[in-house]
């Protein structure tokens, strides 16, 4: 299960930056691709968050984070590169 969370992670994080470039770099150079991406790219980041939050209650006991350290690792999910962050830290290997 710690694969498929670093799975998740990796690509809640990549999901959110390219919501950020798609708001940042595209729209206000072409608006029509701007609102063509957003709701493909919206959709993917939305189930990837929503995987991320509900995998991280699924792998803490198995992970043995405290509530501090979950709490740590579902902030990250608000934060550009936090999920990176939070993955390197926080997950350790499947034993």
């Amino acid at each position: 299960m710690t694969t498929l969370f670093r799975f998740v992670a990796w690509g809640e994080g990549l999901s959110y930056i390219a919501l950020f470039i798609n708001m940042l770099l595209i729209k206000p150079t072409d608006l029509t691709l701007y609102k063509t991406l957003l709701f493909p790219i919206g959709m993917a980041h939305g189930i990837l968050f929503i995987g991320y939050v509900y995998l991280a209650f699924a792998i803490k006991s198995s992970q043995r984070w405290t509530w501090k350290d979950l709490f740590w690792v579902e902030l990250a999910s608000l934060l550009p590169f936090g999920t990176f962050v939070a993955e390197k830290r926080f997950v350790k290997n499947a034993s």
